[in-house]
């Protein structure tokens, strides 16, 4: 039996229900309500020369990006941080927070912090000698406390020497910077100076600064790591590098062997050695000087060769690469010395070949003297040049050798360059002996 409903109640329900209706409508119809933030900081002295800065914010909101005005800056999420500011000479510096949220929008506040005293000022002065346009006289005249100092010019340091002489062997214009440090902080200067002419006598003077002679029993494994493995190096090699059984120490030789492990010409069918001085001995600049008889043979691809140190961060050839010597047997009496960079790298090295009628029968010395003029390569002597690279504007992408590079010895066999006419299976095993590696340095 069905109930009759109420006239009136269904009256009041209705109207509720349309009310309700009408309100949620409504508010579908208004704008989401805006989300306000605003940037704001406390700026407060410790002493005349430190400022302690505390975020004052409010809102909603997601990172704050702050610069100081005094060279620090500082990116962070956390909104209770407090930074206390060192500001070592008298001036007026413009603090400034910018405050950014979920969508990107931002917001800043800027106040300008006063500083009235002088509490370190970082100079010097730096005069050519008038004797010797070559040396450069530093003297450090900043005012104030600090922990210590460094000069730093041509990749070169001189430590807390109030007059210091800096040498520059070649004409140009160079930088020099006088670093002052105080705590954690580091406060510099720098300065140009104008060098007339280059030093005759520079090369000349050049001293051992590092050797191996190879007069142990074994590999010096304080100079030298054995790079192993195999699947052709990049090159598409032939050869597996073994940690130590294709090396001695004979006789004050190393002598590094490729041997033929079968005669299928793959991956694998050789073995050989491949060792560095990568994170042990490396060098910027200098005379490099290494004593060698190569091995012979079509397929056969001996290199005495180096390599930056930071290739690990900004990889092949950017790390930049420096074959003082390479050497493929199906091109005999025939060496041959490349750079490569950036710029031009693999085919498109910066190199030169020359004839050498008895590099498999004799020792010879392969010898690169490398400045931050240029790098000149020659066999036997100086004077014996096999290739010059000297690129008159200098960058990173032409130049990246103004940083250390370690050496490689290794002894390929075939590859892309090694084997471009196939391997010779029957001229195995074929050694590579060197009886020197040699640096010298300059000032």
């Amino acid at each position: 039996m069905l109930k009759r409903f109420n006239t009136k109640k269904r009256f009041w329900l209705v109207s509720i229900f349309v009310f309700s209706l009408t309100v949620l409508f409504a508010a579908c119809g208004e704008d989401e309500p805006e989300i306000i933030f605003t940037a704001d900081f406390n700026s407060e002295f410790i002493d005349e020369n430190h400022v302690r800065f505390v975020n004052q914010s409010e809102g909603e909101y997601y990172l704050l990006d702050w610069d100081f005005g005094n060279g620090e800056t500082a990116s962070n999420t956390d909104k209770t941080k407090v930074y206390e500011m060192y500001y070592p000479q008298a001036g007026t510096y413009t603090a400034k927070l910018t405050v950014i949220d979920f969508e990107g929008k931002r917001e800043t506040f800027t106040e300008d912090i006063s500083i009235t005293k002088d509490d370190l000022v970082v100079s010097f002065t730096a005069g050519v000698d008038a004797t010797n346009p070559n040396n450069v006289n530093l003297v450090n005249t900043s005012v104030g406390d600090f922990d210590s100092f460094k000069w730093i010019y041509r990749s070169k340091e001189i430590l807390n020497e109030i007059n210091a002489v800096a040498y520059f062997p070649f004409k140009g214009s160079y930088e020099i910077e006088l670093q002052l440090t105080k705590g954690s902080d580091v406060f510099s200067e720098k300065q140009s100076v104008s060098i007339s002419a280059d030093d005759a006598g520079y090369v000349a003077s050049f001293t051992l600064a590092w050797a191996d002679e190879f007069d142990d029993t074994s590999v010096n494994t304080n100079n030298w790591t054995f790079e192993t493995g195999a699947n052709g190096w990049g090159n598409n090699e032939l050869q597996n590098y073994t940690n130590g059984s294709n090396a001695e120490v004979k006789d004050g030789k190393l002598i590094i062997t490729a041997k033929k492990v079968n005669d299928n010409k793959a991956p694998g069918s050789y073995t050989s050695t491949r060792i560095i001085t990568k994170g042990k001995k490396e060098f910027t600049y200098g005379k490099m000087e290494i004593r060698a008889k190569l091995p012979s043979g079509t397929g056969i691809w001996p290199a005495i060769w180096m390599l930056g140190g930071n290739i690990s961060s900004v990889s092949w050839p950017a790390c930049g690469e420096i074959d003082i010597l390479e050497y493929v047997g199906y091109q005999p009496n025939t060496i041959h010395a490349t750079v490569h960079t950036t710029s031009g790298s693999g085919g498109n090295g910066n190199g030169s070949s020359k004839a050498l009628a008895t590099a498999e029968e004799e020792f010879h010395i392969y010898g690169l003297i490398w400045t931050e003029k240029e790098m000149v390569f020659y066999t036997d002597s100086p004077e014996n040049v096999t290739h010059k690279y000297s690129p008159s504007n200098k960058s990173d992408d032409n130049w990246p050798f103004n940083k250390p590079q370690f050496f490689i010895l290794n002894v390929a066999v075939g590859g892309n360059w090694g084997g471009a006419q196939g391997i010779d299976n029957t001229i195995f095993p074929q050694t590579m002996q060197v009886d020197y590696v040699r640096v010298y340095q300059g000032k």
